[in-house]
C-alpha cells in the first residue's frame, strides 16, 4: 500500500497525518531543490503552519538537476514521512505541505510558469553551494560553467537554479505582475546575498535593464538553518515501511532539533513561520556565523578525521578520543572570535551539539559530511582563521581539521579509481598526487587560490602549522589508510 491522500486514513494512530484539508491549499511558494534537508526543514515548518488554519502557502517543489524525486513524490500526492528520532525515540509525521511535484526537462515550461504565476510570492531555493554556481574566493558567477553558459545562450530554456529565477522575474516584468521574493535555504554564509550575487550577474549577462530591475524590486533575506539530516537508506524505507504500514519511497530521517532564522524582507508577504517556531531576526549574520563555524566547522573537521579514521557515522566518530579532544579545542577557537547573537550562551550551544552529534539514532555519513569541501571550509574554518590570524592567535585545531582534509584529498587521489566528490575535484587530486613530500603536497594544496586565497597561501607561518599537523595525524595510530 503506497502512502498517498488516499491512504492517508490507513495510517496507523502512532502516526501523525495532516490535520488540515489538502484540496483547500493554494500554493504561494515554489522551491527548487526538493531534497531531504528542505522537506526535513522548510517544508515541515510550512506543514505546522497550515495546521494553524492558512491556506494560501503550500509549496510546488521541482527538483532541479534530476527528475528522481518526482518519480518518488508525485505517485504519493507530495506527502511523505518525516521521523524525527531521539536517543531510543521516535516521532513519526507525514508532511503535506507539498501540493506539486515537479522535475526533468518534460516539467521546465509547467516549473517556469509556476514561478511566473500571480499567486507565486515566494522562490525558495535548497541547491547546495554549487547551485549558486559561484566562485568561493570571490563570490563571481562562473559563467565559463557549462550549466551556465548553456542557460545564457538559450535563456528562455533554463536548467540552473540563477536561470530559471531570471527567466521568471524576466515574464512577470513583462506582464506587470510583481516580483516575487528569492528566499535562499541554503546553508550558507549570506545565502541572501550569495543569491542575490548569482541572480543578478546572471541578468546582467542578459540584459542590464533586467538586471538594475532586479535590483530595485526584487528581496533577498538571508536565513540561517539548522537541522541534521542524513541521506535516506533502503534500510530506513522498510524501517519505515514496518512502522507506518505503507510503502514511502522517499522519507526522511531527522534529529528532533530544528532551528530557523530568517531576516524579515519580503516582496509580496510572507507567511507566519514564527507560529510553526521559526524566529525572524536582524541579527541574522550572528545567527549565521554561530551555526556555521560552532556546527558546521566542527562536522567538516569530525568528518574528515572520521574519514581517515575509519568511523563512518558522526555518532562513531564521537566514541573516538583523538577527534573529540580536537574538537573541544576547535570550538574554543571558534568561541573565542565568535560575535553570537545577544543573549545566547555560547558554552551551552556548544554542548548541545555534542549531544546532537553523539545521538545514536541518527547515522549520519562522515562521507556525506565530507563531500564539496572546496565549497564549505571556506565559510565554516578559513572565516575564523583569518579572523585569529587578524588577532595575532595561533590555531592549532583549525589547521589539524585542515591536514585532516588534506589527508582525506591525498588518500583518494593515491586510491585506484579514487573519486572525490567536489566541484574542483580535478584541480584538488592533481595537486594532492603530485608529490609524496608532505611539505610539497601542504604547499602544492595551499596553492589553490579559489579555495585558501593568496592571503593563507602566503602565510609561512600558518603553512608550518598546517604542516606539523599532517604530520601529527600521519604518526597517529588511529588513523588509516583507508578512506
Amino acid at each position: 500500500m503506497q502512502l498517498s491522500n488516499a491512504t492517508l486514513a490507513q495510517l496507523p494512530a502512532s502516526v501523525e497525518a495532516p490535520g488540515y484539508p489538502r484540496a483547500q491549499v493554494e500554493a504561494g511558494i515554489v522551491h527548487l531543490g526538493l531534497g531531504a534537508f528542505h522537506r526535513a526543514h522548510q517544508a515541515m515548518y510550512t506543514d505546522r503552519l497550515l495546521a494553524t488554519g492558512e491556506r494560501n502557502w503550500g509549496i510546488v517543489g521541482a527538483g532541479v538537476v534530476s527528475a528522481d524525486i518526482k518519480a518518488a513524490l508525485a505517485p504519493q500526492d507530495g506527502l511523505y514521512v518525516l521521523a524525527e528520532r531521539g536517543a531510543g525515540r521516535e516521532k513519526l509525521r507525514v508532511i503535506g505541505s507539498i501540493v506539486e511535484v515537479l522535475g526533468g526537462p518534460e516539467d521546465a515550461e509547467t516549473l517556469l510558469a509556476r514561478m511566473s504565476a500571480t499567486s507565486t510570492r515566494i522562490v525558495s531555493l535548497t541547491v547546495t553551494e554549487k547551485g549558486y554556481f559561484l566562485d568561493p574566493g570571490s563570490d563571481r558567477l562562473r559563467i565559463e560553467d557549462a550549466a551556465i553558459a548553456a542557460d545564457l545562450a538559450h535563456p528562455e530554456a533554463p536548467k540552473t537554479a540563477p536561470g530559471l529565477i531570471v527567466e521568471a522575474l524576466k515574464r512577470r516584468r513583462a506582464a506587470a505582475i510583481p516580483p516575487f521574493t528569492v528566499l535562499s535555504c541554503d546553508n550558507l554564509p549570506h545565502n541572501g546575498r550569495l543569491a542575490k550575487a548569482a541572480v543578478l550577474s546572471f541578468a546582467a549577462e542578459l540584459d542590464s535593464g533586467l538586471a538594475a530591475w532586479i535590483e530595485a524590486n526584487v528581496s533577498f533575506p538571508c536565513t540561517m538553518v539548522d537541522r541534521i539530516t542524513p541521506a535516506t537508506t533502503d534500510a530506513d524505507r522498510a524501517r519505515l515501511l514496518d512502522a507506518t504500514g505503507v510503502d514511502d519511497a522517499w522519507p526522511v530521517l531527522t534529529e528532533e532539533f530544528c532551528q530557523w532564522v530568517i531576516e524579515d524582507r519580503f516582496t509580496l508577504g510572507r507567511p507566519d513561520w514564527d507560529k510553526a517556531g521559526a524566529i525572524f531576526s536582524d541579527e541574522i549574520e550572528a545567527w549565521e556565523n554561530m551555526k556555521l563555524q560552532c556546527l558546521n566547522g566542527a562536522h567538516s573537521c569530525l568528518a574528515y578525521l572520521g574519514q581517515i579514521t575509519g568511523r563512518a557515522t558522526v555518532a562513531e566518530a564521537m566514541t573516538v578520543p583523538l577527534i573529540t579532544s580536537i574538537l573541544d579545542q576547535l570550538w574554543q577557537e571558534i568561541r573565542e572570535v565568535l560575535k553570537a547573537p545577544q543573549g545566547v550562551d555560547t558554552a551551552a550551544y556548544v554542548e548541545s551539539l555534542k549531544q546532537r552529534f553523539a545521538n545514536p539514532s541518527l547515522a549520519h555519513r562522515t562521507a556525506q559530511i565530507a563531500s564539496d569541501g572546496s565549497q564549505k571550509l571556506p565559510q565554516r574554518l578559513l572565516a575564523p582563521l583569518r579572523e585569529r590570524i587578524k588577532k595575532g592567535l595561533d590555531s592549532p585545531a583549525i589547521a589539524t581539521a585542515l591536514a585532516a582534509w588534506m589527508h582525506y584529498v591525498v588518500k583518494i587521489a593515491h586510491t585506484p579509481d579514487g573519486a572525490l566528490v567536489d566541484p574542483l575535484a580535478a584541480t584538488i587530486l592533481a595537486q594532492a598526487g603530485r608529490s609524496p613530500v608532505v611539505e610539497e603536497t601542504v604547499e602544492n594544496l595551499l596553492a589553490i587560490e579559489s579555495l585558501f586565497g593568496a592571503d593563507l597561501a602566503s602565510s609561512l607561518e600558518f603553512r608550518f602549522a598546517v604542516i606539523a599537523k599532517y604530520r601529527q595525524l600521519a604518526m597517529n595510530p588511529d588513523v588509516s589508510t583507508a578512506v
